[in-house]
Order: structure tokens, then sequence, then C-alpha cells
């Protein structure tokens, strides 16, 4: 199951939203377009959805608010919404549609509330609040039916869904200084503190077979890359080690520490990919990496989802020239993200735009050209 379009409302910067998305969907713009607003609508959903700790009031507040939620140009009507369709692919009528809306209750405590949920399952309507209870019982607002297990046994197969979704920005100092720095890892670990406990978690023959098929990648990506081991030090901390072809013939094996921040940040995105069936959310996976590997991630994407029962959907953000000069980029799953003077909108790709590239042109000629700021183009920085 994928998502298939979603609808927003006053979400953050946009005032309006109504895109499609595909198995691989890539979002591109320029900076403060809404990139990474956009892959936290996704975001939002899971963590409301989560069995533990999760739920409307508290998603909201991890993020400052309502009013660092709410789109500053949603003057009169101020109801954040957000309308999600759901399918088995990405050409199939909607198996799921969910749609949520909130604001503030506008009187007392300013309590956030639940202005609209609907549940609609294969074109049948399930869910639609508010309803009778609601009203008899104000605080019931306060509550989704997603995070509600007693409310959900309907569609919880969409919780589940939601609940599922991963996302990734790994820093690599945090993977490679984790045992150093310590704290508290954040529950999900997007930025990949505990990516080495989870690679330690995972059973042997699992562990073995995605660590073989990312040194078959990497072997390819990296120069003079050898061979991946995974390893436990005398504490028993888990440790990646790499071997690499070296002038000296005993250099031996190098562990984490010593990779370079490129090649962690390519080594987590190849194990997150192989690590499940869930909703892949990719933040600027290009940061850090030499354009010449880029270029071929869409491809590597591609590869790594070929023989897989189930394919997992991925959304990525990116504004990499390398990346989008990739002529196997599927134009249909491309949204482009635009500012304005009543925020940011998105729309897919023009007719116009659309023959370029069944043309032989790449995304990176026909698009991202129009998503560089107009000041910056009369500078001449982008030729």
């Amino acid at each position: 199951m994928l998502i298939t379009h979603i609808k927003l409302k006053n979400w953050r910067n946009f005032r309006t939203l109504d895109v499609p998305m595909r198995e691989v969907s890539y979002l591109l713009g320029p900076n403060a377009s809404g990139k990474s607003n956009l892959l936290d609508v996704f975001r939002f959903l899971r963590d409301i959805s989560k069995p533990k700790g999760g739920g409307l009031q508290q998603a909201v507040s991890d993020r400052d608010g309502i009013t660092k939620v709410r789109c500053l140009h949603a003057r009169k009507d101020t109801e954040v919404l957000m309308d999600v369709e759901l399918a088995e692919t990405a050409d199939s009528p909607p198996v799921w549609r969910y749609v949520l809306g909130f604001k503030t209750e506008g009187k007392g405590a300013q309590r956030i509330v639940v202005s609209r949920e609907e549940v609609w399952h294969d074109g049948v309507q399930i869910v639609m609040r508010p309803n009778e209870s609601d009203k008899a019982d104000v605080m019931l607002l306060t509550q989704t039916h997603l995070e509600q297990i007693q409310t959900n046994a309907r569609f919880r197969d969409l919780v589940e869904f939601f609940s599922d979704t991963t996302y990734l920005h790994l820093v690599p100092q945090l993977l490679k200084f984790s045992g150093k720095i310590g704290g508290r890892h954040l529950e999900d670990d997007p930025f990949g503190q505990g990516f080495l406990d989870r690679i330690a978690k995972t059973p042997e023959k699992t562990r073995t077979a995605r660590l073989n098929k990312i040194t078959e990648a990497l072997t390819l990506a990296v120069p003079q890359f050898k061979e991946l081991r995974f390893v436990k030090d005398e504490l028993g901390h888990p440790h990646l080690e790499a071997l690499y072809a070296h002038h000296r013939p005993n250099a031996g094996w190098q562990s984490e520490e010593h990779f370079s921040d490129g090649t962690l940040r390519l080594l987590g995105l190849l194990w997150t990919l192989l690590d499940g069936n869930s909703l892949l959310l990719l933040e600027e996976p290009e940061i850090s990496l030499n354009d010449a590997i880029v270029k071929e991630i869409p491809l590597v994407l591609h590869r790594l989802q070929r023989n897989r029962k189930i394919k997992r959907q991925i959304i990525l953000s990116t504004h990499s020239e390398a990346l989008l000069s990739n002529p196997g980029i599927d134009g249909r799953g491309v949204v482009v993200l635009e500012t304005g003077p009543q925020g940011s909108t998105g729309r897919m790709l023009a007719e116009d735009e659309v023959s370029a590239l069944d043309a032989g042109l790449t995304v990176a000629e026909v698009v991202l050209p129009k998503t560089r700021p107009t000041s910056v183009n009369q500078l001449g920085l982008w030729q």
C-alpha cells in the first residue's frame, strides 16, 4: 500500500496543496519552499498514530504548538487540514482515505480540537466526526480516532501504515561518536545515533545478507573499498569495519569512526532501504556524497527494490543537480514546490516539461533552473 494523493490546507508554509504521489516521489524546490514541511506531514501522522507516547496533542506540542504548524497566511480560516489517499498501486483507485482537520477551541484553555475527521474504505465512509458523542462531550475532540485503540479497529491497517513510517536524515558525526556523546536517543532515531544498535539487533542471517548487498553497492561507489563486516569490541559495543585496497598490504580494517561522512550516509541509506517495508522519507540524501555517487541514487533505489516482494514507497527531498540529472527518474513522481506571496504551492510537471523529458532531457535540465531564486539568477551565479 502507498500514498497516492495528498491535499493540505494551512499546513506550515502551504496555504493549499494538492498533488499526487508515486512509488518514488522527488520533492524539489528552492530553500524555504517547504520540502521539509511536506515531509513532516507524514511524520505528523506517524506521531499521532504511535502506540506509545503519540496522539494529536503530543504531535502538535512536539512542533512547538499550533502557531508553528498553522500557515501564517491563514487569517480567516484557521483550520489545519490534511487529506491523504492510499492505494495498492500508484494508478489504482484509493483503498483508504483519511482526512484530519484541527484548530484551537477558540475559548478558555485554547485546546487543540479535532474539527473534522473522516475515514473512507473502498469509497464508503466509516468514520465522520464530529459525531453525536463528540457534541455531548467536547473533550473527545482533543483526541483523534486514529490514536484510540477502542475506536480504530475498523481501520487498523491505516493506523499501522502511518505509525510504521521511517524518516532518515543521518548525521555522520552522531554515528561516529555516539558512544562518546552519550545522552538520550530520540525515539525514532532519525539522525542515526542508534544506527549501530539497530544493526546489532538484526538477526545474524538477515544482517549478513544485507551487509553483502551493501558491500556490492559500496564496491562500485567507493574507491578502493573491498569488504564490510559487523563486529563487537571487548566491551560488547557494536561496530562496522571496512577493508580497503591499500598500498600497505597489511593496513587492516577501519572502524566506522574512520569512515568518510559520505560513506556513512550512503551506508545508512542502503541499510534503511533494506530494513522494512514502510513508507520511507529521505531528506536530502545527497549531503556529503560525491556527485558521481549522488547521480546513481535513483538507480540504487530501483535496484534494491527490484526483487523485493513488498516494495517501499520512498519520498525524498532534494535540490541536487547531480541526483536530478539521472535519466531514469520518472517525471510522474516529481513534485515541484514554488514560493509566492501567499506561501508555497506545489505542482506536477507541465506538459512541455514532460515532453522535454520524453525527448531525452533530464529533470535537472528541464525543471531545476526554474526552482532557483530569481535574485540569484540575476547575479549570474548560475549559468
